[in-house]
């Protein structure tokens, strides 16, 4: 025995597709079609267009509130502007006097530093040509002195008039 959901010897085979069972298969195709057309207009598309009219009404009163603070930032900024320009006269004007009396005191400074420098670099002149006087001579006992150590290290005896006579000469040229 074959059922209309199986394969038959005869070949027909998906009742789906049995021509027999066509009139049927349209006449709850229509009538499920309708039940959706009626479940989607008299409660599923409502529901959406009042969200999709809500959320259109929320992005315009979000885009006027983003208007009304961009205006508020551009006039804050101006503000900022503002007193930021004037901060920065005031700043120069600080700057310009500061400048001023630095200058002044700097100039004051500087006369008093030129006069101290001068006076101490005539007392280093005299002070240089005192040692200059007295470098000759101290370069001249060291000379004696460190003639006579070496002669002494190397072992042989030298008398003061000698190695005296000696460093004269070569200090002479």
């Amino acid at each position: 025995m074959a059922s209309g959901t199986e394969t038959t010897a005869d070949g027909a085979g998906m009742p789906q597709l049995d021509f027999a069972t066509f009139p049927n298969q349209i006449f709850w195709l229509a009538v499920t079609l309708v039940a959706i057309y009626f479940v989607l207009s008299r409660i599923a598309l409502p529901r959406i267009a009042g969200v999709m009219s809500e959320r259109q009404g929320t992005i315009t009163n979000d885009i006027a509130a983003a208007e009304e603070l961009k205006l508020k930032a551009r006039e804050a900024e101006e503000a900022y502007n503002q007193a930021l320009a004037e901060a920065r006269a005031e700043a120069q004007k600080i700057a310009a006097e500061t400048k001023a009396e630095i200058q002044g005191e700097l100039a004051k400074a500087q006369e008093k530093a030129d006069a101290e420098i001068a006076a101490k670099a005539a007392e280093s002149e005299k002070a240089i040509a005192e040692i200059r006087a007295g470098a000759v001579e101290s370069v001249k006992a060291v000379a004696k002195d460190t003639t006579k150590e070496i002669l002494s290290a190397m072992g042989s005896k030298a008398d003061a008039k000698a190695v005296t006579a000696a460093v004269n000469a070569r200090m002479k040229g």
